[in-house]
């Protein structure tokens, strides 16, 4: 099936903020927690069905790939002019970049997706 990007439909990182004191592996000790808003300024109701995480490690080249249906636990419904927030969190190992996208639904059951913007998680000096 193939899959649109719908006019309007965008994405912002609002914030991405390192929290050491949330639970992480041991292969990957830093989290990051972002803040992020979906705007849908299309015509369409769209319903958010699913992401796609890529994680780029910086100096070791090491990439991890999430996906997973939903986005924290729900599939959120954005009408026209409807915005989306939530916050989550990635750990890392070392100095990371984080992109994606998200997946949805319109009403005529088209498939459609909008990118993530890429942001940076740097792992503070000294940690």
């Amino acid at each position: 099936m193939p899959i649109s990007e719908l006019r309007g439909l965008s994405v912002v990182v609002d914030d991405v903020v390192y929290h050491p004191g949330l639970e992480t592996p041991e292969d990957a000790p830093h989290p990051f927690v972002y803040f992020i808003t979906v705007h849908n300024r299309s015509k369409c109701e769209v319903v958010l069905k699913g992401r796609k995480w890529v994680l780029r490690e910086d100096g070791s080249g090491r990439m991890r790939v999430l996906e997973g249906e939903g986005i924290v636990g729900s599939t959120p419904v954005l009408r026209p002019d409807d915005s989306f927030s939530y916050n989550s969190y990635h750990t890392i190992a070392a100095d990371s970049e984080a992109s994606g996208a998200f997946f949805g639904q319109i009403p005529d059951g088209t498939v459609v997706a909008v990118r993530i913007p890429p942001f940076r998680m740097t792992v503070p000096r000294g940690v």
